[in-house]
């Protein structure tokens, strides 16, 4: 996390790769951006820390090569959105903006799958194990 508590960054991801961030309802969304700075690819789940988000990322980054993505016409304007299904069919991670063309949308989620592998396995923390009081609580 950096020093004002807002996000937390992969090393050397200042213009590229994964980064968490703290949303205004304090829980935490990933993203993902190209070499560029540019977003290609955000998570609409909150988690509750960035931990649970990095490993999130890490679990969607190591199955990389078998992502399999649903392309439909956004519902309110112009364009086509990817968006890769998660469990009971919510969206895992979903394109960041919404393309023109059908087939600008189909390259993007292929550049995306392509940028997701190429990112390193990331170290994470161990999870939080709630403590136990004495009094068996």
């Amino acid at each position: 996390m950096d020093a004002s508590g807002r996000g937390h960054t992969a090393a050397g991801a200042s213009r590229g790769g994964f980064r968490a961030e703290r949303a205004a309802d304090g829980r935490y969304r990933w993203q993902l951006k190209a070499p560029n700075g540019r977003v290609v690819a955000i998570t609409p789940a909150a988690f509750e820390t960035a931990g649970e988000a990095e490993r999130s990322f890490d679990g969607l980054r190591a199955g990389a090569d078998g992502l399999t993505a649903r392309i439909t016409h956004v519902r309110d304007g112009i364009g086509w959105v990817w968006v890769v299904p998660g469990s009971r069919n919510l969206p895992e991670v979903r394109s960041s903006r919404a393309y023109e063309r059908y087939a600008t949308c189909q390259n993007a989620f292929r550049r995306f799958v392509v940028l997701l592998a190429k990112q390193p396995p990331r170290e994470l923390p161990e999870r939080a194990v709630p403590l136990r009081r004495a009094d068996g609580r």
